[in-house]
């Protein structure tokens, strides 16, 4: 099976995203993942990505696409595939459309806007040792102070209430749009991604018909 996640950033998709690659036995593409793996290995797409990345600016979509399209192709992606992070936009669904890529199912988690922000302002990272707690759902024994090695809580920049309110903007405006466009083919599927963890995994492995 071939599939696509779609859902806000904090909607939980790598939650579902994990359970489904357990069940299915098929690969998670995350972008972020491939483009890591691509500057790590150096190939041709990779130096690309990189020389913008260095640059400060984001990775332009032919460049995307190409790793994209790479990592489709590699032995473990034969039974199918969960994509995570790709495609943010309408143009990059196109041009997934026109590699050829047939996509069987589309996903998406839906979560309020202040549900997400609730989620992700509530975040908290152990500046020493990389542990994350969260105030209200897994709040440290101490406050400010990580359970494991004392070290300082911090609240990460993207976790800061306007930058999660701008991330949640940008995702409306740009990728929002591909629900419809998924819709149109028959192939999007709704789950409700607040309450019960078990649930929504329910929810999500019932649309998927797993």
């Amino acid at each position: 099976m071939n599939m696509i996640l779609l859902g806000a950033p904090g909607a939980g998709k790598g939650t579902q995203a994990a359970i489904i690659c357990d069940k299915l036995k098929i690969p998670t593409i995350s972008t972020g993942n491939i483009i890591r793996a691509a500057l790590k290995s150096g190939t041709e797409l990779g130096r690309k990505a990189k020389s913008y990345m260095d640059a400060g600016q984001l990775v332009p979509d032919e460049v995307v696409i190409g790793i994209i399209r790479e990592r489709l192709q590699e032995k473990d992606c034969e039974n199918g595939f969960i994509l995570d992070g790709f495609p943010r936009t309408i143009p990059q669904a196109e041009a997934l459309d026109a590699m050829g890529i047939t996509i069987d199912t589309v996903v998406d988690i839906e979560v309020s806007d202040e549900e997400i922000i609730r989620r992700l302002s509530g975040r908290r990272v152990c500046e020493a040792c990389g542990a994350t707690y969260h105030v209200e759902f897994q709040p440290p024994k101490v406050e400010g102070q990580c359970d494991a090695c004392a070290g300082a809580l911090v609240q990460r920049k993207d976790d800061h209430t306007a930058t999660v309110r701008e991330r949640l903007n940008v995702y409306h405006e740009q990728t929002e749009p591909l629900k419809g466009y998924y819709a149109k083919q028959g192939k999007l599927h709704e789950v409700p991604g607040e309450g019960d963890i078990a649930e929504i995994t329910r929810l999500t492995l019932a649309a998927i018909g797993a």
